[in-house]
């Protein structure tokens, strides 16, 4: 069945708010995961995805039967863009940056868990969603989870109850049996045993006569509680779920703004650079200290230094389409043989060998998708050598990024299933520009202009990887995207005037993408993905 085959545009998408209404956090949904794998949302998620249902099963799962809407972008691309891979690693409890990622399948043969694979018609929430069922030695759950863009995930059904968890703390999951008179309350029940427990909320979901109890806290329900619970009859199992997020969501959140608009009339008296504001913030979602923020930024900026030099000596992989290409045109910046560019050349370089690190199972942070995962640190570590600073003014520089990607995330949306590219490189630019604005000591009004011109230049970009890789036009528009930025901070630092403010570029990107055919906002169902060559390529690499 070919892809063209595959693409509808009745497959249901469900609006969801980043964190079911809590702020986006920099460090969960603009600036990471720290990945290996060629898509955020297909491999990095999967991950995450893979080790909330192996918690699910208590960490013993014999058999897995994995279900992908014929109209999502999953039912092409689950192999080819790393959701197999992925969701596998998970399956097995490791991280999205484990090297062994590549090997996951024959991993998970050799301990015994038999995954099924179908496509199947049914009530799918999102283009990317995971509908499995789970059986092991003590039981069989069903789990229907989501991919949200950028890594980010929501775990939307157990056992056929509605819920969300979408790993930004400890959730404990309670089965409560109950009888045709309703049973024992479970918030009662809960209350009589915890009453010395700190938890966020409790939250029943009703499953036939009887309950889930959803336990939200900062940490795992104690054992003493869990045996009282168990030693009452009417709780029949208990799972706990971890975190599989880096920054916590704690009871009580409050930010100081959460839109350009906000974070301007805050900082009427305060005068603030962007940096300074992003860091402020990020203190306030995850209670965390100045400098714990500022030092996990640096670790970045450390980590995308590390992988331009892995790409620039040059990468290689089997199963891609291009080979390297970074390193060839370095020494051609070197010998003076390009056009003159000034830092674009640069940043053209570290932006190429960033996703070429990204194709061969390198580590890359994705930023905000791993699809998006040149523009911003390529252009944020060139102009930053160009300019010779430091790692401490270019985690600045990434800082003042995320801050935008935060208000990107507040009002829309990093996945290209749902909005199309200018969902990732688009994002991705506008995160640049104000990133390049802030390296050259501009103003906090200058980088949200620059922000904003750069992303009304990039809306209505379609979502087409060829061959059902992420590399082909990605490697481009990456490319594009940060000259894009480049030109923007350069325009926003001269006085230029956006004319349109940032929150309502940001509404029009979000309306824009919505508003795409299904086919081109879809992974591999429309565009370049469906041409002649592209067919061709991604029949020879079937064969490799």
């Amino acid at each position: 069945m070919g892809p063209m085959s595959l693409c509808r545009s009745d497959l249901p998408i469900l609006p969801r708010a980043p964190q079911e209404g809590l702020p986006p956090s920099i460090f969960n949904d603009v600036i990471g995961p720290v990945m290996r794998g060629p898509s955020s949302s297909h491999c990095a998620a999967a991950v995450r995805i893979g080790r909330m249902a192996r918690d699910l099963m208590g960490g013993e799962v014999e058999h897995v039967l994995v279900e992908f809407h014929p109209a999502g972008s999953l039912a092409t691309t689950h192999q080819t863009q790393g959701s197999d891979m992925g969701l596998f690693g998970g399956l097995l409890g490791w991280e999205a940056s484990d090297d062994r990622l590549v090997e996951s399948a024959h991993a998970l043969a050799e301990v015994g868990i038999h995954v099924e694979l179908r496509i199947t018609d049914y009530p799918a929430p999102h283009p990317n969603t995971y509908k499995m069922t789970l059986r092991g030695p003590r039981g069989q759950h069903t789990m229907t989870a989501i991919s949200t863009g950028g890594g980010m995930v929501e775990v939307v059904e157990v056992d056929g109850a509605p819920l969300s968890m979408r790993g930004d703390r400890f959730e404990t999951l309670l089965w409560i049996q109950g009888d045709e008179n309703g049973g024992e309350d479970p918030e009662t029940l809960l209350r009589e045993l915890n009453r010395d427990v700190s938890v966020d909320d409790v939250v029943p979901h009703r499953l036939g006569t009887g309950w889930i109890l959803q336990v939200r806290g900062n940490r795992v329900l104690p054992e003493a509680v869990a045996r009282d619970l168990t030693s009452r009859g009417a709780v029949s199992e208990i799972r706990s779920i971890s975190p599989v997020l880096p920054v916590l969501s704690p009871p009580g959140l409050q930010v100081p703004f959460l839109t350009a608009h906000e974070l301007l009339t805050y900082n009427q008296a305060r005068d603030l650079d962007l940096w300074e504001l992003a860091v402020s913030y990020e203190c306030a979602r995850g209670q965390l200290s100045r400098e714990a923020v500022v030092e996990e930024m640096v670790g970045i900026v450390d980590l995308l230094e590390r992988s331009i030099q892995q790409g620039l000596a040059g990468t290689h992989y089997s199963h891609r389409i291009l080979g390297p290409q970074a390193g060839a045109f370095r020494t051609h910046l070197e010998d003076g043989s390009l056009l003159e560019a000034g830092v674009l050349n640069l940043i053209i370089a570290y932006v190429t060998a960033l996703m070429e690190v990204k194709s061969s199972m390198g580590v890359i942070v994705a930023a905000p998708t791993a699809g998006a995962c040149g523009a911003l640190p390529g252009a944020c570590v060139g102009a930053g050598h160009s300019m010779e600073l430091g790692r401490e003014a270019m985690a600045r520089g990434m800082l003042a990024a995320g801050l935008i990607g935060v208000f990107i995330a507040h009002r829309s949306t990093f996945a290209a299933e749902v909005c199309g590219c200018q969902a990732e490189c688009g994002a991705g630019s506008g995160m640049a520009a104000a990133a390049l604005v802030t390296l050259a000591g501009g103003s906090t009004r200058e980088a949200l202009g620059a922000a904003s011109m750069a992303l009304q230049n990039t809306l209505g970009m379609i979502c087409d990887p060829v061959a059902n890789r992420v590399e082909v036009p990605c490697l481009g528009r990456n490319v594009m995207a940060a000259s894009n930025a480049l030109a923007c901070a350069n325009m926003a630092l001269a006085g230029f005037d956006p004319v349109i403010p940032l929150d309502e570029v940001i509404d029009t990107m979000d309306a824009v993408g919505k508003s795409l055919p299904h086919a081109l906002r879809c992974t591999a169902l429309g565009g370049l993905s469906v041409t002649p060559t592209s067919r061709r390529i991604q029949e020879e690499m079937e064969t490799r």
